[in-house]
C-alpha cells in the first residue's frame, strides 16, 4: 500500500481544566488549552495530532492562537488534496513556512498515525520500536516538605520509575538530598527550566553532590557556553530540553559538549519526521535520549509512547497515567500505569481517538479545511 491524499483536515480547539496547578518557576498552569488535529485521506481513514503550544509565549514564542492561525492561513492550505507518498515526506509541502515548528508538528504526527492506520500497523512498530511496554515516570512540583514527600511515595506505590522535580529559587539542595537518600530505588531528575542563568553556576554546583540521575536544562536554551562550562565541572549528567529545537541542535550538544543526554519533545521541535532524525543524532553519538512532555492530553502522549518504544530511548520518561492531570480528557482510551510502566496498544497507528462526548464539552473553536 502506498500513500494518501489529504481531502479533509478538521481543528478542534480545546481547554480543559487541570486536576491541580503545575508551577515552575515560569508559569502556573491551571487550564490546559490545545488544538486536536484530524486528517482525513480520500479512503475516509482518520490520522489524528496534538498540538503542545500554551496559551501564552511563556515556554516557546508559539501559542496555540499562532498555531491555529498558521495552520489555518498557511499549513492545511499548502496539503489539502496533496498526494503525500509517506509521511516524512509531508514537511516539504510546507517548507516555504519558516519556523511554526509546532503547528507542523501536529500535522506531521497526524500524518505518521493516518499512515500507520492504513497498513494497519501499530505505529511503534512502524518507527522499528522495540519495546512493548515503556516505564513510567511522573513529574511533581512544589517545595520539598511533607507533601512532596508523601507524593513521591505514592508514585512509588503506583510503580514508577523516576520522579522529576521543578527546581525553584528556594528549593535546598541538602533538604533535596534528603528526599533523594529517603527513594533510594528511585531514579530523581531534577528540572531548571533555566533558573540558573539567573541563580548562576555557582548555585548549580551546590546540586551536584544530591545523588541526582541528571540535572535537566540548569541554562536558558540559548546558553550554551553554561552548559559546556558546567558539563566539565559537574559529575552529575546535564541533559538539554529547551535547547534542541532541531536536529543542529543535537549535533551542537554533542559535538561542543554541552550536555550528556537529550531531551526529546516531538510536539516542539516538529513532529516524529524532525524527532527521527534527532534520533539518529543519539545513535551516531551513543548519547541517551529520553521524551519529555508537556502536559499533553492522550494524542500526543501515544505518539511520544511510540517514539520511546526505539531502543536509544534508554530513560524513562515524562510519562503518567491520564489521571495524574486530568479528572477527564478528550481520549480514549486513558493512559494507565501496570507494574511500573504503559502497555503500547496493539492497534493500528497510535491506538486511542477523540472521545466525542468529552470532546464537545471543552472544545471552544472549530475549523474545517474540507477541499
Amino acid at each position: 500500500m502506498g500513500g494518501f491524499i489529504i481531502k479533509d483536515i478538521r481543528l478542534h480547539r480545546v481547554a480543559v481544566p487541570l486536576r491541580k496547578p503545575f508551577s515552575t518557576h515560569l508559569q502556573t498552569v491551571v487550564e490546559r488549552e490545545s488544538i486536536f488535529v484530524e486528517l482525513i485521506d480520500e479512503d475516509g481513514v482518520i490520522g489524528l495530532g496534538e498540538c503542545v503550544a500554551f496559551t501564552s509565549p511563556w515556554y516557546t514564542e508559539e501559542t496555540v492562537q499562532t498555531c491555529w492561525d498558521a495552520l489555518v492561513n498557511w499549513l492545511i492550505p499548502a496539503v489539502l488534496n496533496k498526494t503525500v507518498s509517506h509521511p516524512s515526506k509531508l514537511s516539504g509541502l510546507f517548507s516555504h513556512v519558516k519556523g511554526n515548528r509546532m503547528a507542523k508538528a501536529c500535522l506531521d504526527q497526524a500524518a505518521w498515525d493516518l499512515y500507520a492506520r492504513k497498513k494497519e500497523m501499530p505505529l511503534w512498530e512502524l518507527l522499528g520500536g522495540t519495546k512493548k511496554q515503556i516505564d513510567a515516570g511522573v513529574v511533581l512540583t512544589g517545595g520539598v516538605d511533607q507533601e512532596l514527600f508523601n507524593a513521591v511515595q505514592t508514585a512509588q506505590v503506583a510503580g514508577y520509575k523516576r520522579v522529576k522535580l521543578k527546581i525553584d529559587e528556594h528549593m535546598k539542595p541538602m533538604k533535596l538530598k534528603k528526599l533523594v537518600d529517603a527513594f533510594s530505588e528511585m531514579l530523581f531528575f531534577a528540572d531548571g527550566n533555566g533558573i540558573f542563568t539567573r541563580l548562576g553556576l555557582n548555585a548549580l554546583l551546590e546540586f551536584d553532590q544530591v545523588g541526582l540521575s541528571l540535572i535537566e536544562q540548569p541554562f536558558k536554551e540559548d546558553d550554551w557556553n553554561h552548559h559546556i562550562e558546567a558539563s566539565r565541572l559537574m559529575s552529575t549528567p546535564i541533559a538539554l530540553d529547551e535547547s534542541i529545537r532541531s536536529v543542529w541542535d543535537a549535533e551542537h550538544l554533542a559535538s561542543s559538549g554541552a550536555g550528556s543526554i537529550i531531551v526529546l519533545k516531538p510536539g516542539r521541535v516538529g513532529g516524529t519526521t524532525e524527532s527521527l532524525r534527532i534520533v539518529d543524532v543519539a545513535v551516531k553519538y551513543d548519547l541517551p535520549i529520553w521524551i519529555g512532555g508537556m502536559i499533553e492530553f492522550g494524542v500526543s502522549k501515544a505518539h511520544n509512547l511510540a517514539l520511546a518504544s526505539i531502543s536509544q530511548l534508554s530513560l524513562p520518561g515524562d510519562f503518567s497515567a491520564s489521571n495524574h492531570f486530568w479528572y477527564e480528557e478528550p481520549v480514549e482510551p486513558a493512559v494507565v500505569i501496570e507494574s511500573g510502566g504503559i502497555q503500547l496498544s496493539k492497534l493500528p497507528g497510535i491506538g486511542v481517538n477523540l472521545n466525542e462526548e468529552v470532546l464537545r464539552k471543552y472544545t471552544i473553536e472549530r475549523y474545517k479545511g474540507k477541499s
